[in-house]
């Protein structure tokens, strides 16, 4: 069994049907299908070959909505509303009742992480039980200049393990390349997105997981699949180590992950932790109601 704990409707151009046939042919089960909600302000105009728009949301909850009602036993929703909005609490418990979200993510925006708004939407998931899963980046040179010279989100490492620390009953999930980076006890991912070399012990992601029994790992995307690749020997050994907080993820829809899982030769019950048993430690399922494959 296989759930990708990390994906988004109409991602890179691809329909419904296009979806589950991927989800087929990779051997995943059940996706948690994330929102994405932002400014147009706070994302970049040169990748919207790659959202379906809606209002003014790349990534809106309307599309995870949409599938879910068409395709029910194959996904879990998500949403996460941007917490600047006064509204916000109150929209995340309207699709909480009406829709059964239980996932809020992804939270992906231009603002500090222990935001004040946000540390009130954290309490609210940790008493409802959501998940909220998180992106971060730093301020990487992507080549842009126009309308912005980068794209950061979440305001950095510190900002996470503040929210964290304030927020001890909520289940925080760590993402994306400003998150990845610090699997090494070193400053590369200050300045590249996808730092190479062998890892240095010790980093911030394993001093924040020994420290915040609420953080867990979402491996997805080239951050996720980068941070192990650079280092297969540290890779199976951190996996080993934390294998109760970590996420198969893919934030896309390749195999890459997986394939990478395989090379490293992993035991069979740390796999099936990561594949989907911490998953549903998070987000409890009943499993008759959905197509599942052992």
């Amino acid at each position: 069994m296989r759930i990708d704990d990390h994906n988004h409707p109409d991602w890179h151009g691809r329909d419904l049907d296009a979806f589950l046939k991927n989800m087929d042919d990779n051997e995943i089960d059940i996706t948690w299908l994330l929102s994405w909600e932002c400014p147009e302000t706070e994302y970049d105009p040169g990748a919207q070959h790659a959202y379906y728009f809606e209002g003014k949301s790349p990534m809106p909850f309307a599309r995870c909505l949409s599938y879910k009602e068409r395709a029910p036993r194959r996904f879990v929703l998500g949403y996460c509303p941007d917490p600047r909005d006064p509204k916000a609490i109150d929209k995340l418990k309207s699709t909480v009742k009406m829709y059964d979200v239980k996932v809020c993510g992804e939270l992906k925006l231009r603002m500090m992480l222990d935001d004040w708004d946000a540390i009130r939407m954290y309490r609210y998931c940790g008493e409802a039980g959501l998940p909220v899963l998180v992106h971060l980046d730093y301020e990487y040179d992507r080549g842009t200049s126009y309308p912005r010279p980068n794209y950061w989100y979440g305001g950095g490492i510190e900002a996470f393990e503040r929210a964290i620390a304030k927020c001890p009953e909520t289940i925080f999930i760590g993402h994306a390349p400003g998150f990845w980076c610090h699997i090494s006890n070193d400053d590369k991912g200050l300045k590249e997105a996808y730092p190479k070399g062998k890892v240095i012990p010790g980093g911030k992601i394993e001093q924040m997981l020994e420290k915040y029994p609420n953080m867990y790992c979402d491996m997805s995307a080239g951050s996720g699949c980068n941070a192990f690749s650079r280092d297969p020997e540290f890779a199976r050994e951190f996996l080993i180590r934390w294998q109760d907080r970590i996420l198969y993820g893919r934030d896309y829809f390749d195999d890459v992950h997986r394939k990478f899982l395989d090379s490293i030769n992993l035991p069979k019950e740390v796999e099936d932790k990561i594949y989907y048993k911490n998953a549903l430690k998070l987000v409890p399922l009943n499993l008759d109601d959905y197509d599942i494959k052992f």
